[in-house]
């Protein structure tokens, strides 16, 4: 994907962002402290969100989107508060218990291994640490399960990475984390899932 692609995704997305889903990220990006991690971070639309007390390290599989990224925390003024590299969620380069807290914003729909990341995500963070995600899932209502589940094939198809319904709340505590709490928006397909890892 190079940079106009990049460009072309922010563009595709400025409707949604307007519509609902900045202020999601900002209320889910105040609960981060400390040392973030954030994987998938794309073109870093959450890098101007992030208080100003915290150090983000923003990951991605596309160096395209991570220049974009780069770009978005100098106009931000984060330059000296973010890194970016491109990383694969799967095996993250970082030492055990390196993180604060590590953040996902519309990235487990498109995991291979949602199982393995999530492993990964619980060795990269302290004991205690904090998981913030805010995900498209598998519909919360009758309608909207029924909606997700039919679409998916042909969603999947078209497109090759992205599953509309997966039940990513029960990914996470699978993985042994404790989910403290979940809220569902956009008529039951996105979730802010809040979570902590073992101690």
């Amino acid at each position: 994907m190079d940079y106009i692609e990049a460009r072309n995704y922010d563009r595709g997305m400025w409707l949604l962002e307007r519509f609902r889903l900045n202020r999601l990220r900002e209320g889910l990006l105040r609960d981060a402290t400390g040392q973030v991690l954030e994987i998938g971070a794309g073109t870093g639309v959450n890098l101007a969100l992030y208080g100003p007390d915290v150090t983000v390290t923003a990951v991605d599989m596309r160096p395209t989107h991570l220049a974009a990224a780069a770009q978005k925390a100098n106009a931000s003024g984060r330059q000296h508060l973010t890194a970016v590299g491109c990383a694969d969620a799967h095996y993250l380069p970082f030492p055990d218990h390196t993180f604060d807290t590590v953040v996902g914003t519309l990235v487990f729909c498109s995991i291979a291994e949602p199982e393995t990341a999530l492993k990964e995500v619980r060795r990269v963070l302290h004991r205690g640490g904090r998981l913030l995600l805010l995900e498209h899932v598998r519909g919360q209502t009758a309608v909207t399960r029924h909606l997700t589940d039919w679409l998916h094939p042909v969603w999947f198809a078209m497109q090759g990475e992205c599953h509309l319904n997966r039940e990513t709340a029960h990914a996470v505590a699978a993985a042994g984390f404790q989910v403290q709490n979940t809220s569902t928006h956009a008529r039951g397909v996105l979730q802010i899932i809040r979570a902590v890892a073992p101690a």
